[in-house]
């Protein structure tokens, strides 16, 4: 899908997608251009307070109706392996995602959406919010907040 909306021949994997319409290998000149000609966002805030996780989102007149999105996500983790030709060395990721769930559709009004901490994986560190049109457009609007404690999730092997 993506080769297609940034009108490439083949599939390739960029460094950066700004709006899901520029592409970037990483120069930092076309990075900053493309970021500088994609401001018409929607404004989206997250917090976290007495266990809930509250989502606002802004009014934007002629917003297309879009699809507001949780993704939680524990932010660093180390795994030990066990076995195999990587035994005894750690494996460390980034940025896992633990879940996620669609909160409701959004149609350009000010509207909120509250999730308890405790509906959400026990493990997730963090989340973020995506609000996107409807059929794969281009992400109009995004946020994150930590949910807990930044701590490494360490794993042992399994024998």
């Amino acid at each position: 899908v993506y080769a297609r909306n940034l009108h490439r021949s083949s599939v390739y994997t960029p460094q950066l997608v700004v709006d899901g319409q520029v592409d970037s290998l990483g120069d930092p000149q076309a990075v900053a251009r493309a970021l500088s000609e994609h401001r018409d966002g929607v404004l989206v805030t997250v917090t976290v307070r007495d266990a809930q996780v509250r989502v606002e989102l802004g009014a934007h007149l002629g917003a297309p109706d879009s699809d507001v999105v949780l993704v939680t996500y524990l932010r660093h983790s180390v795994s030990a392996i066990g076995r195999g030709e990587n035994a005894g060395r750690n494996l460390e990721e980034f940025n896992i995602v633990r879940g996620i769930r669609t909160l409701g559709t959004w149609q350009g009004e000010v509207r909120g959406f509250d999730v308890p901490v405790s509906a959400l994986p026990p493990d997730a560190t963090d989340a973020a919010v995506l609000v996107q049109p409807h059929r794969q457009a281009p992400i109009i609007g995004a946020a994150a907040h930590a949910l807990r404690s930044s701590g490494v999730t360490v794993r042992a092997a399994q024998p």
